[in-house]
């Protein structure tokens, strides 16, 4: 296109011309004019704008410099296991350590990955993965079917603990069928397994491997500390198998709970990348002049957790009673400053294909709440709530829970927990606590892996045989219609029995440097471009 001025062609800005101008050869307002023309500025106001060639520039990945993210929560728990990753810190370095089998583009597809093709060619239940081939472990060793075989099949034993287990329940084996191809057959089929392959506890690891520590993968980086609850420094591995990629030199993660301090981190250039920003410092965060904000709603939600197996959780009308107390209006508005959507106790977001807009809207409505309190036999009670900044905005929905509970009759007691250690110390182990899930790439892998009974994340310890089959049954469903159906018949489950109170879906508010570039690249799946931003992000420098 001869007529678009970041064509320098079309501008006749030669390379001689453009050294010329920027070397003194003209007076200062010719030059400005000269690179005005060429489409280095365009006019804004009383000031100077990027013209579409700088702008181009300053978009164009480069190879070099290092980054020190900090993250929300951190502690002794931390893991370089994949199967054992649990927090948003967990993921971030899954991630830049290891691939997967399979990859989510932007629409969150699988595409090939480690293997460069899939295939299932009875419907879902046989599915054949063919390896790419001269991809190398961080320690030298070579990509083989074995690594693909063990790191799958160890996600079944027990004794991994892997966060998946429900998921990898339907795997029945694993076999190399060829030298760079393997073989998973299912006990049932499952169109999304591809899917499943592609989420990070799924990442291959050497055959063998029972050290993590060290974080041996095939992935962008190469980990060259790891201190669980301090933590993590990562080089440019420069054997990777993508080509160019990544583009940083290093990147440093570190645990900073307290949310203030993560800002003052990021505005002072002590960190260039931080998530879970209070929303009530978006603003200060996109006004000032090196940094930026990234917002994404994609399904993350805080929720508030009632186990069912303990009192008073165990009283259904007790639960049901709670939910009415949950003021989601005020929830947006005062908590997240609009950065969030109501939702309706169920944990798929309008955004997802198979959300059901069927349900009728749960208001606040403290009076109702007592009359269930009363009914479940509570009405006066004091109850403790255990809340944490490491649960994005629970802190703050527990005040208000209060305030409705004690127009319901309802002695609510706050008991706030540090963020670091809430995941692994408190979270669902008391009657009453918050949590908060990152979003996840299907509804089968959200429901599998938190409402299922045998599920590791059932937070709320709810069991309904009725949900279980539902979820098995609507994997190997390729009509769609009574797919939808199946699972708008599991939203309207949890929705009314579950003890689990969804209030909002928040939007994910990732804050970073404006010299970091390939922010623009966001991935459905959370902040910090889904928890993928090591090998997509550089340094403009």
């Amino acid at each position: 296109m001869t007529d678009d001025p970041s064509n320098p062609a079309a501008s006749g800005m030669t390379e001689d011309s453009l050294k010329k101008t920027l070397t003194g050869g003209t007076s200062r307002r010719e030059a400005l004019k000269t690179l005005a023309a060429a489409g280095f500025f365009a006019a804004g106001g009383s000031g100077l704008l990027l013209g579409p060639r700088a702008r181009a520039a300053d978009n164009t990945p480069k190879h070099g410099g290092q980054i020190r993210v900090a993250v929300s929560s951190s502690s002794t728990k931390d893991t370089l296991d994949p199967a054992k990753g649990a927090t948003a810190i967990d993921y971030c370095r899954d991630f830049m350590f290891y691939n997967g089998l399979t990859e989510y583009d932007a629409h969150l597809e699988p595409q090939p990955a480690l293997a460069e093709s899939f295939d299932s060619p009875d419907g879902g239940k046989t599915w054949v993965f063919k390896l790419r081939r001269g991809v190398k472990f961080h320690n030298g060793k070579t990509l083989a079917p074995e690594d693909v075989v063990f790191s799958i099949m160890r996600q079944k034993k027990p004794e991994t603990s892997s966060k998946i287990k429900p998921l990898v329940d339907q795997i029945d084996n694993v076999t190399a069928s060829g030298d760079h191809e393997v073989t998973v057959s299912l006990t049932t089929p499952n169109v999304d397994f591809p899917s499943i392959t592609a989420i990070s506890h799924m990442l291959i690891v050497p055959a063998g491997t029972t050290d993590f520590s060290e974080g041996i993968g095939t992935g962008p980086y190469q980990c060259a500390e790891f201190k669980p609850g301090v933590r993590s420094m990562a080089h440019r591995n420069p054997d990777y198998w993508k080509s160019g990629k990544p583009y940083l030199d290093a990147i440093e993660m570190v645990g900073i709970g307290d949310k203030s301090s993560r800002i003052n981190a990021l505005m002072s250039g002590d960190a260039q990348m931080i998530n879970d920003v209070d929303p009530h410092a978006a603003e200060r965060i996109k006004g000032a002049p090196n940094t930026n904000l990234a917002a994404i709603n994609s399904g993350n939600y805080t929720d508030l957790i009632m186990r069912t197996d303990l009192q008073p959780g165990a009283r259904p009308a007790f639960v049901e009673g709670m939910k009415y107390l949950l003021d989601r209006e005020r929830m947006k508005n005062i908590i997240y400053t609009g950065y969030a959507e109501i939702a309706n106790d169920q944990p798929l977001p309008p955004t997802n294909p198979y959300y059901f807009d069927g349900l009728p809207q749960r208001q606040y409505d403290p009076d109702r709440a007592k009359a269930l309190f009363k009914k479940a036999g509570v009405a006066g009670a004091k109850l403790q709530v255990i809340a944490s900044e490491a649960a994005n905005g629970s802190v703050s929905m527990a005040t208000l829970l209060q305030q409705g509970a004690a127009q319901a009759g309802l002695d609510l007691q706050i008991k706030r927990a540090p963020a670091e250690g809430y995941w692994s110390n408190n979270w669902a182990k008391q009657p009453v606590t918050f949590g908060n899930i990152n979003p996840r790439p299907t509804a089968n892998i959200l429901f599998s892996q938190f409402f299922t009974s045998s599920a590791p994340w059932n937070e709320s310890q709810w069991h309904d045989p009725k949900f279980d089959q539902l979820v098995v049954a609507a994997r190997q469903e390729p009509d769609q219609a009574k797919r939808r159906q199946m699972y708008a018949d599991m939203q309207q489950l949890i929705h009314e029995s579950s003890g689990i109170g969804i209030p909002l879906f928040i939007t994910d508010l990732t804050g970073y440097s404006n010299k970091l570039g390939g922010m623009d690249d966001q991935i459905p799946l959370g902040a910090m471009l889904g928890h993928r931003f090591a090998e997509r992000v550089w340094w403009k420098g």
